[in-house]
Formats: C-alpha cells, sequence, structure tokens
C-alpha cells in the first residue's frame, strides 16, 4: 500500500457543502436547525472556540445562539 496525500482543505470545503444542502432540505422541509452554545466563565479558548462554530454555523446556513452565564 502506498502512501495518499490528501488537501485537508478541499476535504473540508466538500463536507461544508454536502452539510449546506442538508441543511436547505431540511428548512425546505420546515425544521428549524440552530446550534446553542453555553460559555460560563470566561475562558478565552472557550470563547474562541464558539467564536469558530458560530462562524461555520453561517458559512452553511445554521442559525446560531451563544449563552454567556458568569
Amino acid at each position: 500500500m502506498t502512501a495518499q496525500i490528501i488537501d485537508g482543505k478541499v476535504i473540508s470545503q466538500q463536507i461544508r457543502e454536502e452539510i449546506k444542502l442538508e441543511v436547505e432540505k431540511l428548512k425546505n422541509k420546515g425544521e428549524k436547525v440552530c446550534l446553542v452554545a453555553v460559555l460560563v466563565g470566561d475562558n478565552p479558548a472557550s470563547a474562541v472556540y464558539v467564536k469558530y462554530k458560530v462562524k461555520g454555523c453561517e458559512e452553511v446556513g445554521i442559525n446560531s445562539e451563544v449563552k454567556k452565564y458568569p
């Protein structure tokens, strides 16, 4: 078996396109698609993680909401 080099960016984009189509199908059926993230405390790493989840949701048409608590 020989090694195969894969392009992670290309694969990631393909997966996002597939998810976008699935989200559109669900919305056309009247389904609501949403991610709710809950942040407790003030952890900068968690805030960055959630920020990228929200950005990813925007890219594929998923609504998102962030709930922050002390």
